[in-house]
């Protein structure tokens, strides 16, 4: 359990209230989220609690403590994608479980699949209301927390947990509301991803540093391997490590000449997805931009998706996963410790172990 909650008796809404909480898994345990959810069906002042669920377990603790919220009167709203790979009659199942208890239930939006992890908490404390979310770039899925690399974020920073209201309003009403801090994919997430490397070819030209990190599953959207190509091209240096899919050519004369990709190959699978932009300083540097996001760089992530991108906060450590990460940027490929396998889970999602 992070040294924060112990301070705090294990209070999520004392230590998240003291500052920001940014936790990595597996090298953190995903039990703080689900002590999160237990603790708000369980406090008489929580108000309400909305959840997205894309993938999880059948014996889920975030299911168990949106039930147990619902039947002690909260207002309690899960958004459930049907359209979750391998775990469409799963998340049926869930759901039906869940309604009976109380909770509404909303499958999001017509041709979009909701993709984005998120919490959002409302709570009476004191003489006031306050919001507390959480952001992720994994899946509430406790299996899944312990062999795959996520950052999980916690906050009742006003600005985002103002966005995070209106994604949620975004998902049962279709209408998005113009968000402060969060980037929202379809809406605006290509172009603000886009603005940050124009700023990076702008900083170039200048002769500033110009620097752009991207740790990602995936990354074959043609227009976003356009503007690295228009990167590099303008003298940026482009570092990326990819999981999966890149159809991106690297170290191109005249193309991609800047450019050089890695992927990471341990014990762990490689999920998180995190980018970082120079802003005119030699990274790495404390005043450079780091994201975290629940989108790769695929079309359908940012034009079929409804996905989040957020500022990772100097105050919640994000230097530390990124820092883990980045020493692939400059290695060599690894091979793992010790051979992994398949195995079968019980909800069919499939998890990777050592054997």
């Amino acid at each position: 359990m992070p040294q924060r909650l112990l301070d705090f008796d294990n209070d999520c809404f004392a230590a998240i209230r003291d500052s920001d909480l940014l936790l990595h898994w597996p090298f953190e345990t995903f039990d703080v989220v689900a002590n999160f959810l237990a603790q708000a069906a369980e406090d008489p002042g929580v108000l309400a609690i909305k959840q997205t669920l894309y993938r999880t377990s059948d014996d889920s603790p975030i299911v168990a403590a949106l039930i147990r919220a619902a039947e002690a009167g909260k207002s309690v709203t899960a958004i459930v994608e049907l359209e979750a790979r391998e775990n469409e009659s799963a998340n049926i199942s869930l759901s039906l479980r869940m309604e009976a208890a109380g909770v509404q239930i909303v499958y999001g939006i017509v041709g979009l699949k909701v993709h984005c992890k998120s919490t959002y908490v409302v709570r009476r404390e004191k003489d006031d209301t306050l919001m507390y979310a959480h952001l992720g770039t994994g899946n509430y899925h406790p299996g899944n927390a312990r062999i795959y690399t996520d950052l999980s974020f916690f906050t009742c920073d006003p600005d985002i947990t103002h966005d995070a209201a209106m994604v949620f309003n975004y998902l049962t009403s279709n209408t998005l509301t113009p968000t402060r801090v969060l980037a929202v994919a379809p809406d605006n997430l290509r172009s603000r991803l886009f603005d940050l490397i124009d700023r990076e070819i702008h900083n170039a030209r200048a002769g500033r540093p110009a620097h752009v990190w991207a740790k990602l599953n995936s990354l074959i959207d043609p227009r976003m391997i356009d503007k690295l190509y228009e990167a590099s091209e303008a003298g940026i240096e482009v570092d990326l490590v990819v999981r999966r899919h890149c159809t991106l050519r690297a170290g191109i004369e005249g193309l991609s000449s800047n450019i050089r990709v890695k992927s990471i190959i341990g014990r762990f699978l490689e999920h998180s997805r995190i980018y970082c932009f120079a802003n005119g300083y030699t990274m790495p540097d404390a005043r450079a931009e780091v994201f975290m996001s629940s989108a790769d760089w695929m079309d359908r992530n940012l034009d079929d998706r409804v996905e989040l991108r957020r500022r990772a906060g100097r105050n919640a450590g994000v230097k530390r996963p990124f820092e883990h990460h980045g020493g692939a940027i400059s290695s060599r490929l690894r091979t793992p410790r010790r051979p992994l396998r398949r195995v079968p889970s019980s909800d069919r999602s499939g998890v990777w172990s050592d054997p």
